[in-house]
């Protein structure tokens, strides 16, 4: 791996993994993220890219699993706070969601649940809602680039 490093965030892939292996193909990223709905989705994804580190939440459809509901890694300098983001009432507001990860000291807030994806800037905050990348007429995931400890580019893309 060279300076950069690219971070692939998928979410709400309820069971839909053919979208997850294509951008995996075509993006080869440095580290995968899954937002939940479906955590076996991202352990199956974990099974076929063996040397791909992917870390991963429970999402509102993951009740019955032991994954935890909410994660902090540092990746390549930069903190990031990952979420499904039912628990933090994402679909009303992005308050208790924002709170949470400054309170974890995060860069950046990673949600899904909402099927929505958006990206915006709080305060120094970043936040990213991939949307879904197995649900809807437009799949999308999101993607951070980071070179030297900081952030490069990051947004969100089609499936």
């Amino acid at each position: 791996m060279g300076a950069d490093m690219k971070i692939i965030v998928f979410s709400d892939s309820h069971r839909e993994l053919n979208h997850m292996r294509d951008v995996i193909k075509r993006e080869k990223p440095d580290y995968v993220f899954h937002l939940g709905d479906h955590d076996t989705d991202a352990e199956q994804i974990s099974r076929e890219f063996q040397l791909l580190p992917v870390a991963m939440v429970r999402g509102n459809c993951d009740g019955w699993s032991d994954t935890s509901k909410t994660l902090t890694l540092n990746v390549g300098g930069i903190s990031f706070f990952l979420c499904h983001g039912h628990t933090l009432g994402v679909k009303t507001s992005y308050m208790r969601a924002i709170f949470a990860a400054r309170e974890q000291g995060a860069d950046v807030l990673l949600f899904g649940h909402t099927h929505i994806a958006e990206q915006d800037e709080s305060n120094g905050l970043k936040l990213l809602n991939p949307g879904s990348c197995g649900c809807g007429y437009q799949p999308t995931y999101g993607y951070f680039i980071i070179e030297h400890n900081a952030i490069r580019d990051w947004g969100i893309r089609k499936c």
